[in-house]
C-alpha cells in the first residue's frame, strides 16, 4: 500500500525574503520621503521670529501671503523660472534631434560623440562651473541671467540625449515601415507615428531637465554674477534664518513636479497600449 508523500516544507530563505524586502522597502521609501514630509508639515508652522525649526502652531497663513511677504523671493522664483523654462526647451529640441541622429544614423564621429555626450553628466558641477566662469571672463561676457541659461542648456543636454535614447532603441521601427508603405512620406510618418510614440521619453527627459534647471545652484553660484535665483535666494535666506516661504515654495514645486510625474505615467501607459498586440 501506498503512503502519502509528506507535505514540502517551504524553504526558509524565499519565506524570510518576503518578509524582509517590505520592511527594507519601507524603510528605503521612510528615509527619501521623511525630508519631503517634514519640509511640507513646516510650511504650515506659525512661527514666530525668523527661525522655522521647531514646532509652534498650525497655520495657513504663509500660503496666502507667499507671493506679498518676500518680495525678493518672487525676484528669484521669476529668474528660475525663466531660466529654466528657456533651457529646458532648448535642451530638449537638441537634445531630441541629437538622440534621433545617434540612435538612427551611422555618420563619422558617432562613436566618439557617444562618449562626449556623457562627459557633462560624469564632470563635478564645481569644476563646470569654475570652467564656464573662466570662459565667460576670458570672453569677456557679464555674467547674468544669459550666461545662466546658457550653463543650463549646456549640462541639460545630456541628460536629455540619454533619456530619449533610452525611448527610442525600444522604438519599433515596422510602424514607420508601415506608415511609409500605405503612402506616407517621412514627414508625416514621423509626425503622425514616431513622435507620438516617444513623446513620453521626450516628455520625461523635459521634466527631468526643468527639475535639474530649477534646482540647480553650484553651476549658477559661478555663472550668475549679480543675478539671484531661488536656489541662491534660499542659500542666502538661511544664512540668518529659514523663512517659512521657502517650505511653502518647496511644496508647491513638488506637488507640480508630482503632477508632471503623474501626466508622464499616463501617457507612457497610453504609449505602451497602442503598441502592444491586439488579440
Amino acid at each position: 500500500m501506498a503512503v502519502a508523500a509528506p507535505p514540502a516544507r517551504r524553504a526558509f530563505g524565499p519565506r524570510l525574503g518576503r518578509t524582509v524586502l517590505p520592511v527594507y522597502t519601507g524603510i528605503v521609501v521612510a528615509y527619501l520621503f521623511l525630508p519631503i514630509a517634514v519640509m511640507i508639515a513646516f510650511g504650515f508652522n506659525d512661527n514666530a521670529g525668523r527661525f522655522n525649526f521647531t514646532w509652534q502652531g498650525f497655520t495657513l497663513d504663509h500660503y496666502a501671503t507667499i507671493f506679498s511677504s518676500q518680495p525678493r523671493m518672487n525676484a528669484a522664483l521669476l529668474n528660475s523660472l525663466i531660466v529654466a523654462l528657456a533651457s529646458t526647451v532648448v535642451a530638449t529640441t537638441l537634445g531630441t534631434l541629437i538622440g534621433l541622429a545617434l540612435t538612427r544614423y551611422d555618420f563619422r564621429g558617432r562613436g566618439p560623440m557617444n562618449v562626449l555626450i556623457f562627459l557633462p553628466i560624469a564632470t563635478p558641477e564645481v569644476v563646470l562651473g569654475a570652467s564656464l566662469l573662466a570662459l565667460f571672463v576670458s570672453a569677456g561676457v557679464s555674467r547674468d541671467i544669459v550666461t545662466i541659461t546658457i550653463a543650463h542648456i549646456m549640462f541639460n543636454i545630456s541628460f536629455v540625449i540619454v533619456t530619449v535614447r533610452a525611448r527610442i532603441a525600444g522604438f519599433n521601427r515596422s510602424l514607420e515601415e508601415a506608415s511609409m508603405d500605405l503612402g506616407a512620406d517621412e514627414w508625416t510618418t514621423f509626425r503622425k507615428v514616431t513622435f507620438p510614440l516617444i513623446f513620453p521619453g521626450i516628455l520625461a527627459a523635459a521634466l527631468l531637465a526643468f527639475a535639474l534647471s530649477i534646482d540647480d545652484f553650484v553651476i549658477t553660484q559661478f555663472t550668475a554674477g549679480q543675478t539671484v535665483t531661488f536656489p541662491l535666494w534660499v542659500y542666502g535666506a538661511s544664512r540668518i534664518g529659514v523663512p517659512p516661504e521657502v517650505n511653502v515654495m518647496g511644496t508647491i514645486i513638488f506637488a507640480i513636479a508630482i503632477v508632471g510625474i503623474v501626466t508622464w505615467s499616463l501617457l507612457q501607459r497610453r504609449a505602451q497600449s497602442a503598441v502592444a498586440p491586439r488579440a
